[in-house]
């Protein structure tokens, strides 16, 4: 396991906090011994937290066009028909994964094709189990069309504590099946939105594993 570049900046910073304030705590009150060793525990704990947020796991993906893949680690908490109104302005099958802070934050391509949408709606922080997160959230749209023709939507949605979405393609792009297609920090969820003739292949409360879970076979 390594780490993910997006964590950088954040793993960075975390480790100044941690240097910065047991200097503090040893400089003013170095004499109790109960206070600074209590104070070096509980910020390396916290940074340990942070380190984990970022981790990207070794992992080996295998390609079927027949498979829509979970696009992230998590639990799934919905799947349901509705309509989508953004894109297809129709039913679609809609499967909603939570993405909880202890979970890998990447999140990959569901299936290969050529990006045919994308667009970034900034939003409020709403928490991801939120009937209203996934039209009121910061968040991203993708389509990404299969050489078949059929269509997957996934969209990526910021919660309370995510305020960061980061995303790496582009209308146009060919992207393959498993490949990193962003990153959400600390956690949030991602809803996929798939033919309505799609055979859904989890259960609610299953957990998925980003790149690996298959989620449904397309028909």
């Amino acid at each position: 396991m390594t780490i993910h570049k997006e964590g950088t900046a954040s793993i960075g910073l975390a480790a100044l906090f941690v240097l910065i304030t047991n200097g503090l705590v040893r400089y003013f009150w170095g004499e109790l011994d109960w206070l600074t060793t209590a104070w070096l525990a509980a910020s390396l704990i916290f940074f340990f937290i942070i380190l984990q947020f970022f981790r990207k796991p070794a992992r080996v993906f295998s390609v079927n066009p027949k498979h829509v893949i979970a696009p992230c680690d998590g639990k799934v908490v919905v799947i349901e028909e509705v309509i989508e109104t953004e894109y297809f302005k129709g039913p679609r099958r809609q499967v909603s994964i939570f993405m909880s802070p202890i979970n890998v934050h990447i999140n990959w391509n569901p299936i290969s094709g050529v990006v045919n949408y994308f667009k970034y709606h900034p939003g409020k922080y709403l928490v991801a189990w939120h009937p209203k997160s996934s039209t009121e959230n910061e968040r991203t749209t993708t389509v990404i069309k299969a050489p078949n023709g059929v269509e997957v939507l996934f969209r990526q949605i910021a919660g309370a504590l995510a305020k960061r979405i980061v995303w790496y393609v582009k209308e146009g792009q060919q992207v393959a099946q498993g490949s990193e297609m962003g990153f959400i920090k600390f956690g949030s969820r991602v809803d996929l939105y798939l033919p309505l003739d799609a055979k859904i292949l989890v259960n609610l409360e299953d957990k998925t594993k980003g790149g690996i879970t298959v989620l449904a076979e397309l028909k």
